[in-house]
């Protein structure tokens, strides 16, 4: 996957508000039930509106995939307004957030389940089997874990400890891993 600039960063910032304001429809994605081999299973999860409910298929988990990947890009908006209000831990904890919720996205679409690990997030990502390039982001990210940045710094000393560089380029981290789950999650 190529990194690009400019254009790049305000059309994913347009299509992650588009997700948040819209939400995730599979109906682009979908296949007619007639040529599907899982046509009976899938009209079994079927509600009454026509949507999959909690469908599964080659053992993954479609919806609860496409709701986690929502998080994650929500919680990617978050980390930008915290950033923009100075709040650079906030920031970073939704960046550590965003990382975590889009990788379980990736793991509930191919396993079917959440994968166990215990925040770090680097073995999440080998988990998942994200690229080395994104493990290494997720690395980045494993610090701003509440439970383990309170360990070593007071609260109300979180802000001070990270600045503003420092949150921007957590920003960056985080919107790499999240573009790398969007490439798998949203192109099912």
């Amino acid at each position: 996957m190529s990194m690009h600039t400019g254009n790049h960063d305000d059309s994913s910032q347009d299509e992650l508000e588009r997700l948040l304001l819209q939400g995730v429809s599979l109906q682009q994605n979908t296949v007619s039930p007639a040529s599907s081999p899982l046509a009976k299973d899938e009209e079994e999860n079927r509600d009454v509106g026509g949507s999959l409910v909690g469908a599964r298929t080659s053992g993954g988990d479609i919806q609860g995939a496409l709701r986690l990947f929502a998080e994650a890009a929500q919680d990617m908006a978050t980390a930008g307004v915290e950033l923009g209000l100075g709040r650079h831990f906030a920031c970073a904890d939704y960046c550590n957030q965003t990382a975590e919720k889009a990788a379980q996205a990736v793991s509930l679409l191919r396993f079917g389940h959440l994968s166990t690990y215990d925040h770090d997030l680097r073995a999440l990502g080998a988990l998942v089997s994200a690229p080395q390039e994104i493990q290494d982001e997720m690395a980045t990210l494993t610090p701003f874990h509440p439970e383990t940045f309170y360990a070593d710094t007071p609260p109300e000393e979180a802000d001070e400890v990270i600045s503003a560089e420092q949150a921007s380029s957590y920003v960056q981290s985080a919107r790499r891993v999240i573009r790398w789950a969007k490439s798998i999650v949203l192109n099912i």
